[in-house]
């Protein structure tokens, strides 16, 4: 078997940036910058959403209509008689 084949995996702290919500695990993605917790040093990589902050997974229902895009597409699939 090849010697070094497989990438090293690293205590990581995944961290939401809405809620500030820290996910411990391992994995082989390194972090900007380390954090020490409870004596274990992680790699702090930055998530902008997570199941702690998606609305599929929070219950939290959220309608953006920018720019009136929702009534160009009821416009452009309407039915016509």
């Amino acid at each position: 078997m090849k010697a070094d084949l497989h990438p090293k995996l690293n205590p990581v702290a995944f961290v939401d940036v809405s809620t500030g919500h820290k996910f411990l695990t391992q994995s082989t993605m390194r972090g900007s910058k380390t954090e020490t917790i409870d004596g274990t040093e992680y790699q702090v990589v930055i998530c902008d959403i997570t199941a702690d902050s998606h609305p599929a997974f929070t219950g939290e229902k959220r309608f953006v209509d920018t720019a009136g895009r929702v009534e160009k597409f009821q416009n452009k699939f309407s039915r016509r008689r």
